[in-house]
């Protein structure tokens, strides 16, 4: 049996998360400017030009400090450093970044909407159809909206054939973690609730239509929507 190189397997073990290498710089800066408890952090355009990073790195780092109590972020008005006595500076493990899990559900699920769009018989179909009416049904309800969100890019990845496909897609949302959720919290409106709506019909509609090419632009048109919607402001 071919031996695994434990120094590569550690490498890739002990890897930090990106978002985390950010935190610890946000938390860097936060000690050298002296930017005391209770005090607002530069914004986040200012944040992301000083580090040199993303907006999208840098809000996935803001997120998690934030689940860790280190900073509060205040709607309509910035980023404060916590003032809670008892924060820890200590960056929660969260899983991937929401953008990067975003990034691999663009690459994959266009192209699984796609296989669906060729293959899907009227039953498959019908599932997918299902999911998105209990999505307009309950697209005011937290928890029943993401259950309902879920089984509709099961339905599509089901409606392949292929069980590969269905467990990779299922991952993939199974990775949406604290930092994803925490970040939605931040920007779930009825209009985003709305779009999402809008964009699941397109997709369904693709589908329904035995059309590849509209089904994967539509899937893609869908998340990267999504994308733009978490790194705005």
């Amino acid at each position: 049996m071919m031996k695994k190189n434990s120094s590569q397997n550690e490498g890739l073990t002990h890897e930090p998360r990106l978002y985390r290498v950010v935190a610890d710089r946000i938390q860097a800066l936060i000690a050298e400017e002296n930017i005391a408890a209770g005090e607002r952090l530069p914004s986040e355009r200012d944040l992301a030009t000083k580090l040199s990073v993303s907006r999208a790195s840098l809000r996935e780092a803001l997120i998690a400090l934030e689940l860790g109590g280190v900073i509060e972020v205040r709607g309509g008005s910035g980023v404060y450093v916590s003032e809670v006595p008892e924060a820890q500076a200590n960056v929660p493990e969260a899983g991937p970044g929401p953008f990067e899990v975003l990034s691999a559900r663009r690459l994959i699920e266009a192209e699984v909407a796609a296989i669906a769009a060729r293959v899907a018989t009227d039953s498959a179909i019908d599932e997918i159809l299902k999911a998105v009416l209990e999505m307009e049904k309950h697209h005011a309800n937290y928890s029943s909206n993401e259950n309902a969100d879920r089984n509709f890019h099961l339905a599509i990845a089901r409606a392949t054939g292929n069980s590969a496909l269905v467990g990779t897609v299922e991952y993939l949302w199974n990775q949406r973690g604290r930092l994803w959720h925490k970040l939605k919290e931040h920007f779930q409106t009825e209009d985003l609730r709305q779009e999402t709506l809008t964009d699941h019909r397109n997709i369904l509609e693709a589908i329904a239509s035995h059309d590849p090419a509209a089904a994967r632009k539509a899937m893609r048109a869908h998340l990267e929507r999504v994308t733009r919607t978490f790194s705005r402001g």
